[in-house]
């Protein structure tokens, strides 16, 4: 589950600006030099972080989240968006370790592209050449509430 919310995404889900369901939503893994898991206040697109610090394993690449979709659960009072979790196939080493990883809504280039939410792993991830997986929590990547 997202470990925090960018108030970009925040802003252009009230400006009816992305459709979670339908459009283009990509993840990122960031390495330990990100600055991705602190920066929010001013950050309006991609672009705007001072350091995103994507991986440089071998075989990475970034990833279009999988069967999107979107729903309402009226016991939670709120709704949830949820993806195919992620596979990262032979991913190897890369220059640092993964701290996390940052859910965006792609558009063109990273100055066009907008944030939705930073997914911390908790810890470093160094990465060995196997499979590595980012399962989504059962109750999904995001929560609006």
């Amino acid at each position: 589950m997202a470990s925090f919310v960018y108030n970009a995404f925040k802003r252009a889900t009230a400006e009816k600006e992305i459709d979670l369901a339908d459009d283009t939503i990509k993840i990122r893994l960031v390495m330990s030099g990100t600055t991705c898991d602190t920066e929010n206040d001013g950050i309006a697109f991609m672009g705007d972080f001072g350091t995103i610090d994507v991986a440089d394993g071998a075989n990475y690449a970034e990833k279009t989240l999988a069967a999107a979709t979107v729903t309402k659960d009226d016991a939670n009072d709120r709704a949830e968006f949820d993806a195919d979790d992620v596979t990262y196939t032979a991913l190897g080493v890369g220059t640092r370790a993964s701290t996390g990883a940052v859910v965006y809504f792609f558009s063109v280039n990273d100055a066009a592209s907008i944030p939705i939410c930073y997914i911390d792993f908790g810890g470093d991830v160094t990465h060995d050449g196997t499979d590595f997986v980012i399962s989504w929590d059962a109750e999904g990547i995001l929560q609006l509430a």
